[in-house]
């Protein structure tokens, strides 16, 4: 806000001259009296002094009187957004008066620059007032004290009927304490700012806007932390030294954010309802350690238009309805732009009615007159004293105003009443004494002030006390303008050059202002800004000049202002020797050198855009045109690109160092004997070595000749920063050996190699072998195991177990270190098998595979009763009876040997083991006399062989054939067409005899019937049989001259055809007469009779009449009157009913004599339905040995076809299965199940619109023994695995 001022400004830009009464009409002024008495106490705690300042009359429409308020004398302000309560506020409604008011800005948060008043008026002495105690903190206000009393008989009506101005007097004490409140001291307004130097941190600046009133605007200041390491330091700053830090509210805001993609930070602020107070010039300033940044810009804020007058009721309205400013006055509605007001007429005097009222009715008086923050106006009601005019001492008071030119001079004239009362002047409260510049004259009555030779000190606040009276006025000093003389010359010159601008103004000791780009130049200690002034000659004088100081500067005067611009360009950069690529060494030393001119240019260096700072091993050295960087010791971080910027040029001279390394590994660091690593096989080995070199090496991981890739998924070598390392996630065997690591860049190269040995536990030995095998023991013998881990072998472990058994028992405690062993103490007859284990220091292998089952047994004993069976001219066959004592190793079979008569050499008849108790001896020579035995064979070894008792000769006993017919045979064989015809004809007869069949005596068809014959019997096989396959067959049995001969008659039948033709021969009441006649085909069978159905021509549906019936005519009965018949006929013989059966084509109509039956056309309901289950399948639970029956129900029309599964295999003939279906209930029964016939049984209904199945489980608890189980005919291998389940369960 601007500072407060002591005059008004015209539109012009004149300020306004007081103006004495005319004779236009116009109503005097009122006298006005201002007194502030001093409050108990003055709080300065971050609250600014207020200034109650007096205005001249203006020679304007009449306008009410709207305010006058105390207000501090700098631009600071509270942080609250409410209106400070430092004023009073009166309106006086009456027409054609004039109004002296005393115009401020709002109090609001952003504060104004107090430049901007200094370049407007001239410094005034203001008056300091102390600010009344608030809850928020405030400084106390003044007591203050308002008297309106009517004017003085001396004022002459108005022409105009006007209603006479009352006199005012207000009366304001000066306080005790001042305050400057959070900012500078008033001494220290003119002192130079301290700031750091200036560099480049903001990459974008805010600019200067133009706002309306109540609008909102943002300013963005930018700054780049590509060199600076945190946030930096920024101040928002209104004027000179006003930080706006501390006015943040609800008006004002900041913001900081930063953005870590472009390291960018992003400072704003916000003003958010600006008001005409908020414009003036900011300045945001950013420092970061030694470096500083600042930008000013300005902010103008213009009135929108069609503003509208402010009367004295708007200031009694709330300034922020529900806010939490409510209820407090809004005094800066009443200071804003004043216009006069046009006549409207009279207007109501609210303030004469409030004071004339009683409390009771100010509710109603400020209802009716559209206040509405009544308690505001009560509070302020309260604070006005009401004070009787005192008139017996002047007769004429001062002017309200006076006004003179400085060095002028003004006369101040009072008129007393009493003119014997004693007299005193007052400045600013001060008692004035005569001097050569003030001047006391005495006429008659009156008393003159003359004040000589008027400076703008005199521009202050004047009153004359007599007795208990007094009367004050203000003058206000004209300040003559200073004119520009000599203008400033625009200078264009080169940097480092000295520049001197000189401009002249019309009066000796003039105050100007420098100012370049509309910002003042600052002049301080420390500033590079020198300003001088000789008699009218104003220099400003730059030593050094730069680029920054190229632009506009102007010189300002209060007549005028003269501007110039000054270019400063660089001079022309010339590069001598620019800077050169390098490779150094890891260690070596780096220098970089450039020459350029000028000499005198300082520059940067920067590594990757990173400014260069000097240190203990960076060294700049700036040596006339040379400019050299060295760095003592290279290092792996001085890579990069270096850049050499001459100072204010935008040229730059750059090139790249490469810090090379040769590649090393270091094993060192793995801590391991002979850089070997050992880890057990299973687990996850990550194997890290550190690696240098510069650039980073390519690192190649070998074993043998393969290269271990990155992308690999068990087995992978990793590279990254300054390590290697290789990852095995599941170590194996294979994983054992030597891995190369192989280092290579530009500086060298360099490997190393790694052992890594995996140990495991041994590889499971060979399954075991049992050479001999005892009755209650056996000796087994093993190889060591092929791969021991990588650990020498400790020992075995040997564990047995029965067959049948799941349960391995261990027979050593204690490792055993030879490879052979002999297990005892087994039970004979019981299957055996082993298996081992190995042992190394890593733990137990796996178990061998278990040896071939073995069976502690004894041998057999003879067979008997070997007796000679055939004998021919080659052979001898011979037969015998089982042993008598077997034993629990069963019997493998026989062994058959014979010897020639006169030698003791037993020739083995058979290679292989014979289970049958009979044997045929080939290969003999005829006449040779020999001596048979048999042996019996088990897992034991042989037995006592039985011997014939005496020799056999080898001669051939013919005898005749003979055909044993069997009984079934000897009548006509009948079989079905598609059944299977297997005839067996056993015969005799030697030796073998010739067999023959014909048919009908013709030879047979061998691809129709298949004819096998043996030394004993002849097979006639059909696999499906034809009625064509009907006859008699003849067989043929012939030994040398002997024959004998069999007849087999075979008959094939088949269902027969329809009958032929079926007529309705006769129609008679309820009975029909059907003839037919008998089928052309009988199937090869005769014909035993005929089926009967009837069908209701409605319904067509069937139903048998007669069944088994002989003849080939009938008389159906009991026919219902009304319906109309079919009949249809089957013929049956012995294999059923033919496939199909004839119709009769006419159909018979059953009427009732003398009755017409009237037939209703109708369409019939479709009851053709798809299966649908109605009950499904429910899990259940059965007993091992008891029926279990499952059921569901389904619908489908026509009636569905029903198919059980278990296991989704369908369930056929298998009779432990029964399956019914009874009106759509299905049932299958499970006959006494067995765990076997556990698991999800499925039904299945199929027609000929769909189908549907349902599903359910069935657990069979109980169960049986291994006999049982073999008993039922319950294959090997489910036995075994239901053995093992119940073997199991109980461990579980």
């Amino acid at each position: 806000m601007p500072e407060p001022t002591k005059k008004d400004e015209m539109a012009n830009g004149q300020p306004e001259e007081s103006v004495a009464p005319e004779s236009n009409g116009a109503m005097p002024l009122p006298e006005i009296t201002l007194e502030v008495s001093p409050p108990t106490e003055a709080v300065a705690d971050g609250k600014e002094p207020v200034e109650t300042d007096g205005k001249k009359p203006e020679p304007s429409k009449p306008e009410p009187l709207q305010a006058v308020e105390a207000q501090e004398p700098s631009p600071t302000e509270t942080n609250t957004n409410q209106p400070q309560p430092g004023g009073v506020g009166v309106k006086e409604q009456a027409e054609s008066e004039h109004s002296t008011v005393k115009e401020e800005g709002p109090c609001s948060p952003p504060p104004t620059d107090d430049d901007a008043a200094v370049a407007t008026t001239p410094s005034p002495t203001p008056h300091a007032e102390s600010v009344a105690p608030e809850s928020n903190g405030a400084m106390p206000l003044p007591e203050i004290t308002l008297e309106v009393s009517p004017p003085t008989e001396s004022v002459a009506p108005v022409s105009n009927g006007a209603m006479p101005l009352p006199e005012i007097t207000l009366e304001v004490s000066p306080p005790t304490v001042w305050s400057l409140g959070d900012g500078q001291g008033a001494d220290d307004l003119e002192k130079p700012i301290d700031s750091p130097p200036r560099s480049t941190l903001l990459i974008e600046s805010p600019q200067s806007a133009t706002i309306l009133v109540g609008g909102d605007i943002t300013f963005v200041a930018k700054v780049e932390a590509k060199d600076i390491f945190r946030k930096p330091t920024i101040k928002w700053i209104k004027g000179k030294w006003m930080d706006l830090a501390s006015k943040t509210g609800k008006h004002l805001q900041l913001k900081e954010t930063f953005e870590r993609l472009t390291k960018i930070h992003t400072f704003e602020m916000h003003i958010i309802k600006a008001k005409d107070n908020y414009a003036g010039n900011y300045r945001c300033e950013v420092t970061y350690k030694d470096k500083f940044d600042s930008c000013c810009f300005d902010l103008e804020v213009k009135e929108a238009e069609g503003s509208q007058n402010i009367d004295i009721r708007s200031a009694f309205k709330r300034s922020s309805e529900g806010q939490e400013d409510a209820g407090e006055l809004d005094f800066s509605g009443l200071l804003k732009h004043r216009e006069p007001k046009p006549d409207e007429g009279p207007d109501v005097d609210v303030w004469e009615i409030l004071k004339n009222a009683r409390p009771d009715q100010y509710e109603k008086i400020a209802f009716m007159y559209g206040i509405t923050d009544l308690r505001g106006l009560l509070k302020r009601m309260k604070k006005i004293t009401r004070v009787e005019k005192k008139t017996e001492a002047f007769a004429k008071k001062l002017d309200p105003a006076y006004q003179a030119d400085k060095g002028g001079k003004i006369r101040m004239v009072v008129d007393l009443a009493d003119p014997t009362v004693e007299l005193k002047w007052y400045k600013n409260g001060q008692e004035i004494r005569p001097c050569p510049k003030y001047i006391f004259e005495h006429k008659g009555t009156q008393r003159i002030m003359v004040i000589n030779n008027c400076s703008l000190n005199d521009d202050a606040a004047y009153s004359v006390a007599a007795g208990d009276e007094n009367c004050a006025t203000e003058l206000f000093v004209k300040e003559l303008p200073v004119k520009i003389v000599k203008k400033i010359e625009p200078v264009k010159t080169t940097v480092n050059e000295r520049i001197e601008l000189e401009c002249e103004v019309s009066e000796e000791g003039a105050q100007v202002k420098w100012m370049k780009n509309g910002v003042e130049v600052p002049t301080g200690v420390r500033s590079r800004y020198r300003v001088k002034c000789e008699g009218t000659k104003h220099f400003l004088v730059i030593d050094d000049a730069s680029r920054e100081d190229t632009g506009t500067y102007s010189l300002m005067a209060t007549g005028g202002t003269s501007e110039a611009h000054i270019q400063v360009d660089l001079k022309p950069l010339k590069i001598f020797q620019d800077l050169q690529d390098m490779k150094v060494m890891l260690g070596q030393p780096i220098n970089l050198q450039c020459e350029i001119f000028p000499g005198n240019v300082a520059g940067r260096w920067y590594r990757n855009g990173q400014l260069i700072q000097p240190n203990d091993r960076i060294n700049i050295v700036h040596k006339n045109k040379v400019h050299r960087l060295e760095v003592a010791t290279s290092t792996l971080h001085d890579t990069g690109d270096y850049t050499f910027v001459p100072e204010g040029y935008s040229q730059s001279l750059s090139a790249k160092i490469h810090i090379i390394d040769p590649p090393r590994v270091h094993l060192e660091s793995l801590n391991f004997p002979d850089n070997t690593i050992t880890i057990v096989a299973g687990n996850k080995l990550r194997l890290e070595i550190p690696i240098t070199g510069e650039p980073a090496p390519r690192v190649v991981w070998m074993k043998g000749e393969r290269v271990i890739l990155e992308s690999g998924h068990r087995v992978r070598a990793e590279t990254y920063g300054d390590q290697t390392s290789l990852t095995i996630d599941v170590t194996e065997r294979e994983d054992t050996g030597n891995y190369k690591i192989i280092l290579q860049n530009e500086a060298g190269e360099a490997t190393a190699s790694v052992k890594v040995k995996v140990v495991d536990i041994p590889d499971p030995p060979e399954s075991p072998l049992v050479p001999v095998v005892g009755g209650d023991w056996c000796s087994m013998t093993w190889e060591p195991p092929k791969y021991d881990g990588s650990s020498p072998i400790l020992g075995y472990y040997i564990e047995r177990k029965k067959k049948q058994s799941s349960r391995w028992m261990r027979l050593n405690f204690d490792l055993i270190k030879e490879t052979s062993f002999e297990p005892k103490k087994m039970i004979e007859g019981v299957p055996y098998e082993v298996r081992i284990f190995a042992v190394n220091a890593i733990g137990s292998s796996r178990p061998s595979e278990p040896s071939k089952a073995f069976t502690p047994l004894a041998v057999t004993s003879e067979p008997t009763m070997l007796v000679v069976d055939d004998i021919t001219d080659t052979t001898v066959t011979v037969k015998w009876r089982p042993p008598e004592t077997i034993g629990a190793a069963g019997l493998d079979g026989y062994l058959v040997e014979y010897c020639i008569e006169g030698t003791d050499d037993w020739v083995v008849s058979n290679k292989e083991l014979t289970e049958k108790t009979k044997f045929t001896i080939t290969g003999l020579t005829p006449g040779t006399r020999i001596l048979v035995r048999v042996k019996a064979i088990n897992a034991a070894g042989a037995s006592t062989p039985r011997t014939l008792q005496h020799h056999v000769m080898v001669k051939e006993i013919i005898e005749p054939p003979k055909i044993r017919v069997p009984r079934h045979l000897k009548q006509t064989y009948t079989r079905r067409v598609g059944e299977a015809v297997n005839l067996v004809v056993p015969f005799m007869g030697k030796p073998r005899p010739k067999v023959n069949w014909l048919k009908e005596g013709q030879p047979i068809e061998p691809t129709h019937v298949n004819i096998r014959n043996t030394d004993c019997d002849s097979i006639i096989f059909i696999r499906k049989a034809e009625r064509s396959h009907s006859g008699k067959y003849e067989m043929t049995v012939q030994v040398e001259n002997h024959v004998d001969t069999a007849i087999l008659d075979i008959q094939v039948v088949d269902l027969p055809g329809p009958p032929h033709s079926v007529t309705i021969e006769d129609v008679w009441g309820g009975n029909v007469a059907l003839v037919w006649t008998p089928p052309k085909d009988n199937g090869n069978a005769p014909i035993t009779g005929y089926t009967i159905q009837k069908a209701d021509k409605k319904t067509m549906e069937w139903f048998t009449c007669i069944e088994h019936y002989h003849r080939s005519c009938i008389t159906i009965t009991e026919l219902v009157v009304g319906n109309e018949y079919f009949f249809r006929i089957f013929a049956e013989n012995m294999c059923g009913l033919s496939e199909t059966a004839t119709q009769s084509k006419q159909s018979a109509l059953i009427v009732k004599e003398g009755m017409q039956v009237k037939t209703h056309e109708f369409t019939d309901h479709d009851f053709m339905e798809a299966p649908k289950f109605t009950q499904p399948l429910i899990n259940t639970f059965a007993i091992a040995g008891y029926n279990a029956t499952l059921n569901c129900s389904v619908r489908a029309n026509p009636r569905a076809k029903v198919v059980w599964m278990k296991n989704k295999i369908t369930i056929l003939d298998d009779p432990r299965y029964r399956m019914f279906s009874n009106q759509g209930v299905c049932t299958l029964e499970i006959r006494k199940p067995s765990p076997y016939d556990g698991g999800l049984y499925t039904c299945k209904a199929v027609n000929d619109l769909g189908e549907a199945q349902v599903d359910c489980k069935l657990e069979i608890k109980g169960g049986f023994t291994f006999f049982e189980l073999m008993q039922r005919g319950v294959p090997l291998h489910l036995i075994d695995k239901y053995m093992n389940e119940k073997v199991v369960e109980p461990q579980k």
